[in-house]
């Protein structure tokens, strides 16, 4: 790899307010608000609006989606009940 093309990669928290979850990994973005972390460092904080901790792909939340609503809606569009076996 080429020297000194590459952009700076440092500590950064990404703080999930909606989850109220926070995550510190290694990232190029920075931002000039600050925050404590455990181990007694401060770090670039990013709040994100959506992370692992609150979307629902992840958390298992909405999984189930309208089924039934669209079973009625094919048999009021095909007229069948699906009774005949047809």
């Amino acid at each position: 790899m080429k020297p000194r093309i590459h952009p700076v990669s440092r500590p950064v928290v990404f703080r999930d307010r909606a989850a109220g979850a926070a995550f510190l990994t290694r990232s190029t973005a920075d931002s000039g608000e600050r925050v404590a972390w455990g181990d007694g460092n401060t770090y670039p904080v990013i709040d994100v609006e959506t992370s692992s901790a609150s979307h629902p792909f992840y958390t298992g939340g909405r999984q189930v989606l309208d089924a039934a609503g669209r079973v009625e809606r094919f048999r009021r569009r095909y007229g069948t009940d699906g009774a005949s076996g047809n």
